[in-house]
C-alpha cells in the first residue's frame, strides 16, 4: 500500500508567509528588522521557538521567552481568522486514492483550527499528526514523525512519497527512507526555492497541487518498474 504524507503549512494552507508577518512585527520589539520573506526563505519548516532561538544566537542574546509567547499567541489569532487553503487542494484530493495523513512539526490544537479553517481537517481527521507529540517528539529534520506515520499505516516507508514545501521537511523525508515531491506553489516562495528543494535531496519539484496526482502516478509507475 502506498502511503502520502503531507506537510500542513505551506502546502495544504498558505499559512507560511502569514506567520513569517507576524514574527517579524515581533521581532521589531527587540530591533531586529527583516522582512517575512527572508524570514520565511531561511526558516520555512521550523517551529517558532527554534527559528527565535536561532535569532537570539545570531543577535548574542536570548529572546524574551514574553516575546515567544506573545508570537504564537497572535499567529493562532490570524491562522483562525486570515488562513487560506493552497489552491487547488481539495481538487487534488478527490483525485488522490492512496492513504494519505498530514505529518508537522505544527501543535495538533494548531494544526485543527487552521485546517478546520479551510474545510481539511475532516478530509484528514484523524491521521494528522504533530512531530513534537510522537515518538520522542523531535521535529524535522529528525524523521520521527514520518516514521510513525508508515508504522500506523503499515506501509513501507519506501513505499511512502512525502510532500514537502521546506527543506528541512525534505531533509526529514529522506533520512526516513521515502521519496519526496518539493512544492513551491505556496506565497512564501522564492526564486530558487525548488533549486534548495532538489539540493536537500527531494525526487521532484511541482508548482501545482493539480500536478500531484500525475507526479504520484509517475513516481509508482516508475519504482515498479525500478524493481
Amino acid at each position: 500500500m502506498m502511503l502520502i504524507i503531507f506537510d500542513c503549512d505551506g502546502v495544504l494552507i498558505d499559512s507560511e508567509i502569514l506567520s513569517a508577518r507576524v514574527d517579524c512585527e515581533m521581532l521589531r520589539e527587540i530591533g531586529y528588522e527583516t522582512t517575512p520573506e527572508d524570514l520565511a526563505q531561511r526558516y520555512a519548516g521550523f517551529t517558532t521557538q527554534r527559528i527565535f532561538e536561532l535569532i537570539g544566537e545570531e543577535l548574542g542574546r536570548a529572546v524574551p521567552d514574553d516575546l515567544v509567547e506573545r508570537t504564537l499567541e497572535e499567529t493562532d489569532r490570524r491562522l483562525e481568522s486570515e488562513v487560506e487553503a493552497i489552491a487547488g487542494v481539495h481538487e487534488m484530493l478527490d483525485r488522490l486514492d492512496y492513504a494519505r495523513c498530514v505529518c508537522s512539526n505544527s501543535r495538533s490544537d494548531r494544526l485543527r483550527v487552521s485546517l478546520g479553517r479551510v474545510g481539511l481537517w475532516d478530509r484528514f481527521r484523524p491521521y494528522v499528526y504533530s512531530a513534537r507529540e510522537v515518538a520522542e517528539g523531535r521535529g524535522k529534520p529528525a524523521p520521527d514523525v514520518f516514521l510513525y506515520a508508515a508504522k500506523i499505516f503499515e506501509t513501507d516507508p519506501s513505499d511512502t512519497l512525502v510532500v514537502e514545501d521546506s527543506t528541512t521537511g525534505v531533509t526529514a523525508g529522506v533520512a526516513a527512507g521515502m521519496r519526496v515531491i518539493g512544492f513551491t506553489g505556496a506565497s512564501h516562495s522564492w526564486q530558487g526555492h525548488g533549486e534548495a528543494l532538489m539540493e536537500a535531496g527531494a525526487t521532484t519539484v511541482i508548482d501545482r497541487l493539480a500536478d500531484l496526482p500525475a507526479t504520484i502516478e509517475a513516481l509508482r509507475t516508475w519504482r515498479a518498474d525500478a524493481v
